[in-house]
């Protein structure tokens, strides 16, 4: 078995992969279920048909996002043919979060092992029904020495973390992050590190407040609003608000019914603890719309608030639940002091028909990715970066940059014996001037 060159071999056990997916959808739908009730119709679409539609991507591409790419010759090496080389890293820890735990387990493990690494998977502890899962599936695809999947808590993140490694790779809170950084500086270890922030949605008075309400509420309460790119927090043109919270209230009613809490389309809070966090967010808040919840059965309800401090609970963290604050502003100004006042956000959302005021505010912030008169909906393209910025993230993924994500990319000059420019050689007495003139050219 060589996984590190034999690309057939890669190929094969991808679509081997494929196929134990396929066959455990029902499987898969009903441990996410059980885990935290996600709604089959979102285990699908943000589960495992994403993984399924990245597999048949990935298999597809693999033969040529492989091949060394030619690049065009310097000058200098004239003459010469260069290429770039893509080869593995080696070994690689991929760290896997509860929100999505199948698709954000699979996707960087997927495109790890096309590049050609040998692979160590921790699963989230917090969904054992789905991390159960995925060991089967793993087991019945790949030799141990290839791929292997170790389940546990804390514990066996740190064991994990102590070893040595050639590339990690992490999707999880800024808290973690940075303890997952911390552990990869000893080794000088490459990594990519998927967090999330205090996600912006800015509407102005030329936005379709209707459309923009219905778009909203898909984006921010889908998975219970526990998606690391959902809107933190809106920031409304002050005249349009009680339109909008008109609107809103009604496309969540139009979602889930009055009774939400029997609602088969909308999840629960992944535990206890989070329940709580949440909880504490709302307790001191003047509440819109919302506000029920049921710790038994870790509910809450999609929650909106009316114009929170700054310095409360809810606008000092990422909220990462069903908790939706509404804030307003007057001038472009306004905007600035929120926006400013955190750090560089995973997502970023404007709703307006005024086109310059979009692009000057998509412009003015630094983000991971984002959407002008939508939500969430640039992390399905496969052709575009997903990926933070500053404290929401470092590095990218996504279809072929997965790929680039888990290779070297190798320098290689193939220099001609058939002349040898003697410009460069010593003794350089009468040679710098035209050696000036040469690489001012190039």
């Amino acid at each position: 078995m060589d996984y590190k060159s034999d690309i057939g071999y890669r190929k094969e056990t991808l679509k081997k992969l494929l196929h134990n997916i396929q066959k455990s959808e029902d499987l898969i739908a009903k441990a996410l279920y059980d885990d935290f009730k996600k709604p089959e119709f979102e285990a699908v679409l943000t589960e495992t048909n994403y993984v399924i539609s990245d597999l048949k991507n990935t298999i597809k591409n693999i033969q040529s996002w492989s091949k060394p790419k030619r690049v065009f010759p310097s000058l200098l090496n004239f003459p010469s043919s260069d290429y770039i080389y893509k080869e593995p890293y080696g070994n690689v820890l991929v760290i896997a979060p509860w929100n999505y735990p199948f698709q954000l387990a699979l996707c960087p493990l997927i495109a790890a092992v096309a590049a050609g690494n040998r692979v160590v998977l921790k699963p989230s502890e917090l969904t054992p029904h789905t991390s159960s899962i995925i060991a089967k599936i793993i087991e019945k695809t790949f030799h141990i020495n290839h791929v292997e999947v170790f389940e546990g808590g804390v514990e066996v993140s740190n064991k994990l973390l102590a070893q040595r490694w050639d590339y990690i790779f992490f999707t999880g809170s800024v808290a973690v992050g940075k303890i997952i950084a911390k552990a990869a500086a000893e080794n000088l270890t490459p990594i990519t590190l998927e967090l999330g922030g205090k996600n912006p949605c800015i509407i102005d008075e030329t936005s379709d407040l209707k459309l923009a309400a219905k778009r909203i509420v898909w984006g921010k309460f889908i998975n219970a609003g526990q998606t690391c790119i959902a809107p933190d927090y809106i920031l409304i043109q002050k005249n349009m608000k009680v339109n909008f919270i008109t609107y809103m209230i009604e496309e969540i009613i139009k979602a889930y019914g009055k009774k939400i809490d029997k609602s088969p389309d909308f999840a629960r809070i992944i535990n206890t603890k989070n329940w709580l966090r949440l909880m504490n967010m709302i307790e001191s808040e003047t509440i819109i719309f919302g506000g029920e919840t049921d710790a038994n059965k870790l509910y809450m309800a999609p929650t909106l608030l009316d114009e929170p401090s700054l310095d409360s609970a809810v606008m000092k963290e990422e909220i990462f639940g069903p908790i939706l604050p509404i804030l307003t502003y007057e001038t472009e100004n306004d905007i600035d002091k929120v926006v400013s006042r955190y750090e560089k956000p995973l997502a970023f959302y404007v709703f307006s028909e005024n086109n310059s005021f979009a692009k000057k505010l998509i412009k003015t912030y630094s983000f991971g990715g984002g959407c002008i008169n939508d939500t969430v909906v640039h992390f399905s393209n496969k052709r575009l970066p997903f990926g933070g910025v500053g404290h929401s993230g470092i590095g990218a993924y996504h279809g072929k940059l997965s790929f680039d994500t888990f290779s070297h990319h190798k320098a290689v000059v193939k220099k001609g014996n058939w002349i040898d420019l003697p410009m460069r050689y010593a003794p350089y007495k009468d040679k710098l001037t035209a050696i000036k003139r040469i690489l001012d050219w190039i």
